[in-house]
């Protein structure tokens, strides 16, 4: 009895100096701020048709849960039913993503002709292998960066007179855009405008980037067959408060059903601030001294 008592004793001695509870890399959070369980989310996002994963592009945790989300949604899905989009490529290179998904085309052709980010290596390229070696298709989605530039600088009217060939790299033109959306508005403020309707000076800006979202929404709703789920990963700003792409996919297909995660930071994880409550319909807050890519 008294060895018993002595190792006890020992064992809660040692305790007190090595176990200081679970420190998890990341907590997941419901859109209301309630805790939220990954497996019942993961069940949510393989019957959604579109889901919309916005990231903090530099997160190494971020692109680690993407990989595991891709990987367990395809565990779930029949053969054929689990389609990967990526805001990282744009839709010129399309038949370059295309081939390197099918296995034709060998890595260092791709990396040197598709103009991928300079994190590819690190934070894509893993979901590009995973996809290649499960045979799931990939689909660039965004808008090729020098139409977004031009429109940046002169208006979406420069757009108006571009041939067959460039617009059908596009969303339909002529676009509408929606400047009371939330997210351009805030970019107005951001940029020197208001926020008033056409966003004052940032009205360009605001501009290049709803072409970027509706091509990004375009070519998601286009991509997709009955019965699967395409998994899009983008940044947290092109789909946060269920705007910038998810608003364009309402107007384009508004039968989606469409999920969202959003990734946060914040210097603890037990709840979720409030300003991050209805960001996205699951939260993944991650630490903010977590590892950075870049």
């Amino acid at each position: 009895m008294r060895f018993s008592l002595r190792f006890i004793g020992l064992f809660l001695l040692l305790s007190s100096f090595t176990l200081r509870g679970d420190r998890p890399a990341y907590r997941l959070f419901s859109a209301a701020g309630a805790p939220a369980d990954y497996d019942q989310m993961l069940a949510e996002l393989a019957q959604a048709d579109v889901v919309l994963f916005g990231e903090q592009h530099n997160d190494a945790l971020t692109h680690w849960l993407e990989l595991q989300v891709a990987k367990d949604l395809l565990k779930l899905k029949n053969p054929g039913q689990l389609v990967l989009g990526l805001e990282m490529f744009e839709r010129d290179v399309q038949p370059l993503v295309a081939q390197y998904a099918a296995g034709t085309l060998a890595d260092t052709a791709f990396e040197r002709q598709a103009r991928p980010w300079p994190n590819y290596a690190t934070d894509y390229r893993p979901l590009l292998q995973f996809a290649r070696e499960n045979h799931v298709p990939v689909i660039g989605t965004n808008a090729p960066r020098p139409f977004a530039k031009v429109v940046a600088q002169r208006s979406l009217t420069a757009l108006d007179k571009l041939p067959a060939t460039d617009r059908a790299l596009l969303a339909p033109l002529p676009l509408k855009v929606d400047y009371d959306l939330p997210g351009y508005k805030n970019m107005a403020v951001m940029f020197g405008g208001d926020s008033q309707a056409h966003g004052g000076g940032a009205q360009n800006i605001i501009q290049a980037q709803a072409l970027k979202d509706a091509t990004m929404a375009h070519f998601i709703a286009a991509n997709r067959q009955p019965g699967q789920t395409l998994l899009h990963v983008n940044g947290s700003y092109h789909s946060d408060h269920h705007d910038g792409i998810a608003a364009w996919l309402r107007q384009a297909a508004p039968k989606l059903r469409v999920k969202t995660i959003s990734v946060v930071t914040q210097e603890q994880l037990q709840t979720l601030a409030k300003e991050q409550v209805n960001v996205a319909d699951y939260v993944v807050v991650v630490p903010t001294d977590a590892a950075k890519t870049y």
